[in-house]
């Protein structure tokens, strides 16, 4: 491996670290519920979150995954 091919893996794992938070709406869509469902869950701490600038709630998608298919398999098992 060369010097630019090392350079070019290194900014490609930066730019992975750099993830860009998720608004409510972008989070709902992705789980497939609506925006007040995602409300509810993050008032009962059912949902990873963070908060930005005290109100405005964000999520990882990262974060996200891992839960979307646990609510996934509990679906399917009702």
């Amino acid at each position: 491996m060369n010097q630019s091919e090392v350079s070019a893996d290194s900014s490609n794992v930066a730019i992975a670290e750099m993830e860009q938070p998720l608004t409510v709406k972008d989070a709902a869509k992705f789980l497939g519920v609506s925006p007040q469902t995602v409300y509810l869950w993050v008032e009962r701490k059912q949902i990873p979150h963070l908060r930005v600038m005290g109100r405005n709630i964000r999520f990882l998608k990262s974060d996200l995954e891992p839960f979307r298919a646990s609510f996934r398999e509990e679906m399917e098992n009702v």
